[in-house]
């Protein structure tokens, strides 16, 4: 893993100094990378979408259990940028990498594999940063075209970490960030440390008449997506 970026942000002179780390959001436009971004740094989600152009940039302090405070530096390039003359030069110099699809989406899942060839190449010959795959949109379960297991196969073969959450009403997105400040700085982290950032979503529960014959059988209790 690359080491933290140079030098220390301080924020004043009685609060304690931020290792900065680069993390960068990759994958196809729409698949709500902005979003995240957003929900993570201001905790806010637009209705209205615009695809992002180039790449956008986002700030945000976390301060661990141990006391020691991460500034996640958070890059959000766009979708079409994957063929684009400068995007190795944004994904250079990564402490983190989020891969990140809609899991209503398949083709989403399916690219991927060339977003990370993209990261493979632009660290050749030098130490991968973290990579981790991040299945957006679980408040579309009853959607989903994506299953659990691919995704977690995909994290087994690639060793990447596995997260599931939804920008929309922002479950598991701090969750997420959290568990990637603490691995990028080190830092041993507990299931209720953890547990203690997700943010408590309350979602009404709707019973769409079903249309697929496949589905005419007794209904099953939906299952809660949550951080494998």
């Amino acid at each position: 893993m690359a080491a933290p970026a140079p030098g220390l942000e301080d924020s004043g002179d009685d609060e304690p100094r931020s290792v900065p780390y680069k993390v960068i959001l990759l994958g196809d436009g729409a698949v709500g990378k902005t979003s995240i971004a957003m929900r993570f740094s201001q905790d806010h989600f637009a209705q209205s979408y615009k695809q992002t152009i180039g790449v956008d940039f986002f700030h945000k302090h976390i301060e661990l259990p141990n006391g020691q405070r991460v500034a996640l530096q958070i890059w959000d390039i766009g979708g079409q940028s994957i063929g684009g003359k400068m995007i190795g030069n944004y994904i250079y110099g990564a402490h983190a990498v989020l891969l990140c699809y809609d899991i209503t989406n398949y083709q989403s899942f399916q690219d991927v594999e060339d977003w990370l060839r993209l990261v493979r190449r632009t660290f050749a010959n030098e130490t991968m940063p973290l990579v981790a795959l991040v299945g957006n949109k679980v408040d579309l379960a009853h959607m989903r075209t994506v299953r659990s297991t691919k995704h977690n196969q995909f994290c087994d073969e690639n060793d990447a970490t596995p997260f599931f959450l939804c920008a929309k009403n922002g479950e598991n997105v701090n969750t997420c960030f959290f568990k990637l400040a603490a691995m990028l700085a080190g830092v041993a982290v507990t299931k209720h440390e953890v547990e203690s950032t997700t943010k408590v979503v309350t979602a009404e529960i709707i019973n769409h008449q079903r249309h697929d014959p496949a589905e005419q059988g007794a209904a099953k209790p939906a299952k809660k997506c949550e951080i494998q």
